[in-house]
């Protein structure tokens, strides 16, 4: 019985799962998060090369769209995986992140099934 009540308070402090999601594709620059919100860049600073630092400090990486949207690359899986290893090497390019696109109080969030260039001038 004991077993049964704390699963319950279990499930109750986690929550179930909601699945708002959206399969789509956010699409902007790889940039450091601090960045962008306290020096607010809206564009790659010194050829990549600042973010990547901050990135690999520990510094989470997010894209950052042209209306100014910014979508923090989240992992799906329990427990879930750091994503800057997988976008450094896209670090200051312009990438096409598809995925399941979330939304939450204000925030906004993917998780990335492919990333890839897009190449200048699309």
């Amino acid at each position: 019985m004991a077993g049964l009540v704390a699963a319950a308070l279990i499930t109750i402090t986690l929550g179930t799962p909601h699945d708002d999601s959206r399969s789509g594709t956010a699409t902007g620059y790889v940039l450091d998060s601090a960045c962008l919100f306290v020096k607010n860049i809206k564009k790659p600073l010194n050829a990549g090369k600042c973010a990547l630092k901050c990135a690999k400090a520990g510094s989470p990486l997010a894209i950052l769209a042209d209306d100014g949207t910014i979508y923090w690359p989240i992992s799906d899986a329990i427990p879930a995986k750091a994503q800057n290893a997988r976008l450094m090497e896209f670090d200051a390019q312009q990438v096409a992140a598809q995925g399941k696109l979330i939304e939450r109080g204000g925030s906004h969030a993917v998780t990335i099934e492919t990333i890839a260039v897009v190449p200048e001038g699309d």
